[in-house]
């Protein structure tokens, strides 16, 4: 499956934002679906992910209540609605899918085998 992430930019502290990742090639069906993020100098965090099966959602804690992950089964893309944006959460945002990952690997960005590119997201404070 093939990954296209959009809808980063600049926002100002306390803004929302929403990012999407779009799949092409073939459906979700049985993917989970990942979204992390990554800053100069440090390691791929992991964000959010859904199981597209069930819809299962999981959080890093330092999202959590902030920002939602959901899926749009009509239109094969997995969103991520960041509310209450901070200076912190500034970074490039990428998503991933796998058909393979078990419940206790989903917030390892090694996990994920399909990557889509990288979506700029700027918070100003």
């Amino acid at each position: 499956v093939q990954l296209q992430a959009s809808g980063g930019g600049l926002v100002q502290a306390g803004d929302s934002l929403r990012l999407s990742c779009a799949a092409s090639g073939r459906t979700f069906s049985g993917y989970t679906v990942g979204w992390f993020r990554q800053t100069p100098g440090k390691e791929r965090e992991f964000v959010a992910g859904i199981k597209w099966s069930g819809g299962s959602t999981y959080y890093a804690d330092s999202v959590k209540g902030r920002f939602t992950i959901s899926k749009v089964s009509a239109e094969n893309v997995v969103n991520l609605q960041m509310s209450s944006l901070r200076p912190e959460d500034t970074a490039v945002y990428s998503c991933a899918a796998s058909r393979t990952i078990i419940l206790s690997s989903i917030r390892m960005a090694s996990a994920y085998n399909n990557w889509g590119q990288g979506a700029l997201v700027t918070v100003s404070s």
